[in-house]
C-alpha cells in the first residue's frame, strides 16, 4: 500500500469517527493517482549499481575498522583503564548493527515497494 493510499484511508477513517449523524458519506476521489513500478532512467542502471557497490564496500571497510578499533580499546583498557575497555565493548553492537543494516538494506527497501 503506497503512502498516498494509506493517507486516504486514514483521512476516511478520521472522517467517519468525527462526522456528525446525518453527514453524507465520503465519496471515492474521481481522480486516480498513478502508481507505477520503480524503474531506472535509461542508461543509469550500471552507474547506480556501481555507486551502490562502492557504498557497500565503504561500509565494509568502516565495519572492519570499527571492529579493530573496538578490539584495540578493549586491549589497551585492560589494566587501569576499565572505562576505555568498556567503551570498546559497547561499540561492538553498534558496529555489528551498522553492518547488519547495510547487508539487509536492499531487502528492507524492497519490502516497501511490493
Amino acid at each position: 500500500m503506497t503512502m498516498l493510499r494509506l493517507s486516504v484511508h486514514i483521512h476516511e477513517a478520521a472522517y467517519r469517527l468525527l462526522a456528525a449523524p446525518g453527514d453524507p458519506e465520503p465519496t471515492e476521489s474521481p481522480v486516480k493517482v498513478p502508481d507505477p513500478a520503480p524503474s531506472a532512467p535509461p542508461g543509469l542502471d550500471d552507474q547506480v549499481s556501481t555507486l551502490i557497490a562502492w557504498g557497500k564496500w565503504g561500509v565494509l571497510v568502516c565495519g572492519v575498522a570499527g571492529l579493530l578499533i573496538c578490539g584495540g580499546q578493549m586491549a589497551i583498557g585492560r589494566k587501569n583503564r576499565s572505562s576505555f575497555a568498556a567503551d570498546g565493548a559497547t561499540g561492538i553492537p553498534w558496529v555489528l548493527g551498522g553492518l547488519s543494516l547495510a547487508a539487509t538494506a536492499a531487502s528492507i527497501v524492497d519490502v516497501f515497494f511490493k
